[in-house]
């Protein structure tokens, strides 16, 4: 007995080791160690500590139980750890938290300085362009070599190497999804860069970066086109061809990395322009790694983008035969390249109505025929249609393109002059190696431009600025033959190619660049505009006003436009409506200009536009209309019509002040015998008359639209064709304030449904045929409310437009 006594005194405190926090609590209530009220407040362990449960209530409780001095707690021993491949030996957070991996200070103060991205910043896409400097460029330029280090070095992607001239460098980095922990490394024989030998960069810094790959955008489809009969080889002079050969396989590792410096100078661009780093995507496979030259060589599987080989149904021959007639024959034949790997595309994806593909296409016969002078199976072209957006260039200045990210700077410094018997020299603007690149590579971009929507513009890519679309992976460039000079010392910001403002626009809200950000998009993705008094304009979008281009008579590209997006990054939204004046948009253009027809496009949040042809025109009284002056509601019984009201009251004499003011019009009004109408709702004028339903005649098309009165009294637009009686909806809570807020139009060529819609959120569904033409709401805006309708009718109604008023 006395020893199980002596057992249990002894053994209390150690038999009582709860991780609970009951007994925690309690023990920091009660100790009187002041280690063990340090321990429990969060303070930072001493580095010799060891808790062989992982738990700090060992110690404590231990300390409660006896009042004395814990024991000394034997020490860790120091274990070399070889190189783990345990992903807990790295956080996924750079915030600060526990067990975060910090980006280290800068070494030096000749540390390579990132200045194009901050450190900790979120990006899209895999290949990333880095700008920067070296120490104080203003007191001392340095030349040298930048060295580019991954975290994974040896499992994401080697260490890459990039020059610095005047303390400058620009580099692309390889980026594996979630958190990157990159070091640069910076030598120069100008400075010391070593004074220890295991230590022997002292000029490094680090920089941390989260790539988020998306998955919920549509991606650009990278296709390369061959003839059904093709051996799949690209023009390439001898040497070119014994070095790297010029088969299908190093035709798909140069358009990858052709289409990722696409990706790195578009996404560097959208930032400048303060849209963050939003690109489009490519759809990506599992494959034998070209990023990087060491991947290729060591048969090493990534994650890249994937390159579809489609066949047309034309031999290489007939392509070939078919583009010497395009460029020298009659121009009906003029685009048939296009349709030929359109058709082929649609087929190879099997694309379905709603199903829209984005294609950027090598053609990859294009061939050289110096005899005729001019290539052949080659034409440069973009655009799109309701289910492709279609980019088609050559291949006949592949073989200057970069392979892999190592080969971008030789590739783009390579002052070989192109030898004509076996390659093309592109509007003669290829006369060397690098400036095909650019031709080549620039010149495919522009294209995707256009399959984006972009037109041509004043400057930038869509006005073949690409001719230096190597300045922007460069910071020194050599000799051009195409201007017969000496390259820029240093290429800077200002000197490199760029996207117009305008090509911006339309990519921040282009459905391939969204972002997981982005506030989700209204369903009405419509645009309405409504003239008004004093020569001013009402534009409104479910989905926000982004620009307005400014056109006028002559003009072959726009040089003026209203932007309405925010400077400030860290707010996407877009006004909803907005008023513009003549005066202030004529005061925008040239003096010779501001006399001009004028014609607006106006562009919205969910990349759909309207065009108004002629500004002037619609502002002119036209679409104004005098409304009669508000009174008390006739006697039933004397069934006035409109024209009788308008005689009773001897309106056009004396009409007040109040005006109503046309919608947009849909339908182009073109059937036989169309004419035209007015219907101004007598709720608005008489006081206390109360609309009560809405009947809709209809078969395929919109005959008319009747409203009826809680008096019995009906007005009519149209016809009473159609489906026997119509069909019709009543406005449930009259009473209560349910008014019509506006109507859902299905419009072509003519009205084909309607559906109408109220301020209680109640839709009637569409009347007609509800998939007819293409759909548009009107809706009065802010401020205005329904004063009646408009529109034009035959057989039935071949044009419709609402009226507002204050």
């Amino acid at each position: 007995m006395p020893f199980f006594k002596e057992l249990r005194r002894r053994s209390r405190a150690s038999f009582r080791t709860s991780d609970s926090s009951t007994e925690t609590n309690s023990t920091v209530t009660t100790a009187k160690s002041s280690s063990t009220l340090n321990s429990a407040q969060g303070s930072a362990t001493p580095p010799s500590t060891y808790h062989g449960n992982g738990s700090a209530s060992n110690v404590a409780t231990a300390a409660k139980s006896n009042g004395d001095i814990p024991p000394p707690i034997p020490q860790r021993p120091n274990v070399a750890v070889p190189n783990s491949s345990r992903n807990s030996m790295i956080t996924l957070s750079p915030s600060g938290s526990n067990l975060t991996m910090r980006s280290p200070l800068p070494s030096s103060a000749y540390a390579p300085k990132i200045t194009s991205i901050l450190d900790n910043s979120v990006v899209y896409q895999k290949v990333l362009l880095i700008n920067g400097e070296i120490g104080d460029p203003q007191s001392k330029l340095l030349d040298g070599n930048l060295t580019v280090h991954h975290d994974k070095d040896g499992h994401a992607f080697p260490p890459t190497n990039w020059p610095v001239s005047d303390s400058y460098f620009k580099a692309l980095v390889f980026l594996s999804p979630g958190w990157n922990r990159l070091r640069f490394d910076f030598t120069s024989p100008k400075l010391s860069s070593t004074t220890n030998p295991a230590n022997p960069t002292l000029h490094s810094s680090y920089i941390m970066l989260n790539y988020l790959p998306l998955s919920n955008t549509p991606p650009l489809q990278l296709v390369v086109l061959a003839g059904k009969d093709s051996p799949c080889t690209f023009d390439a002079v001898p040497q070119r061809v014994q070095n790297e050969g010029n088969d299908l396989s190093i035709a798909i590792r140069k358009f990858r990395m052709a289409a990722h410096l696409w990706q790195a100078f578009t996404a560097e661009q959208m930032y400048r322009n303060k849209f963050g780093r939003r690109c489009f995507r490519f759809e990506e496979e599992w494959q034998t790694g070209t990023l990087s030259i060491r991947d290729w060589e060591m048969g090493r599987m990534k994650n890249e983008a994937r390159v579809h080989l489609v066949r047309t149904e034309k031999t290489t021959a007939e392509l070939r035969n078919l583009d010497y007639a395009q460029q020298h024959g009659p121009a009906s034949q003029k685009g048939e390249l296009f349709s030929i790997a359109s058709d082929a595309i649609k087929k190879y994806f099997n694309i379905k109505p709603g199903q829209k593909q984005y294609v950027a296409c090598l053609l990859l016969d294009s061939h050289w025929d110096p005899e005729i002078g001019t290539v052949t199976a080659h034409a440069a072209l973009g655009g799109g249609s309701d289910d492709l957006g279609l980019a088609i260039f050559g291949s006949h200045a592949l073989q200057s393109y970069p392979a892999c990210i190592e080969e971008v700077v030789p590739a783009f410094t390579d002052c070989t002059r192109t030898d004509t018997k076996f390659v093309a020299n592109d509007c003669n603007e290829s006369g060397s190696s690098w400036e095909a690149a650019n031709i080549g590579i620039g010149a495919h971009m522009h294209e995707v431009g256009h399959l984006f929507g972009c037109p041509h513009q004043e400057n930038g890519v869509m006005l073949r600025d690409y001719v230096r679309l190597n300045r922007t992976f460069l910071v020194r460039e050599p000799y051009a033959t195409r201007t017969q000079s000496q390259g820029l010392k240093i290429c800077r910001q200002e000197d490199e190619c760029t996207w117009h403002r305008l090509d911006v626009l339309r990519f921040r809200h282009h459905p391939c660049f969204k972002l997981p950000s982005d506030e989700p998009l209204s369903q009405d993705d419509g645009i309405q505009y409504f003239p008004i008094d004093n020569g001013r304009l009402i534009v409104s979008a479910s989905t926000g006003v982004s620009f307005v281009e400014i056109w006028t008579d002559g003009d072959d590209l726009c040089r003026q436009w209203i932007d309405f997006n925010s400077n400030d990054p860290r707010y996407n939204s877009l006004p909803r409506q907005v008023t513009l004046t003549e005066s202030e948009i004529r005061g925008r253009l040239p003096e010779d200009k501001r006399k001009a027809k004028l014609t607006l496009q106006i562009f919205c949040g969910s990349s759909r536009s309207e065009k108004i042809e002629n500004l002037e025109d619609l502002l002119s009284k036209k679409n104004v209309v005098a409304l009669p002056p508000i009174r008390q509601a006739p006697k039933r019984d004397e069934g006035l019509t409109m024209n009788a009201v308008n005689n009773v009251m001897g309106l056009g004499k004396s009409f007040d002040s109040r005006l109503g003011f046309k919608s947009k019009k849909l339908g182009f009004s073109q059937l036989e015998g169309s004419k035209a109408e007015d219907l101004i709702l007598e709720s608005t004028y008489f006081q206390s008359k109360l609309l009560t339903s809405v009947k809709v005649y209809h078969g395929y098309a919109l005959d008319g639209i009747e409203f009826c009165f809680e008096d019995g009294h009906t007005q009519l637009l149209g016809k009473r064709g159609g489906k026997p009686g119509g069909d019709e909806f009543l406005l449930e809570d009259t009473r209560r304030g349910e008014t019509i807020l506006g109507f859902y139009v299905r419009a072509g060529l003519w009205i084909d449904g309607i559906e109408i819609l109220t301020s209680t959120g109640r839709r009637s569904g569409v009347f007609g045929n509800p998939v007819g033409g293409s759909g548009h709401t009107l809706m009065a805006p802010r401020g205005y409310s329904i004063a009646g309708i408009s529109g034009t009718s035959a057989a039935w109604i071949d044009g419709f437009q609402i009226i507002i008023s204050r």
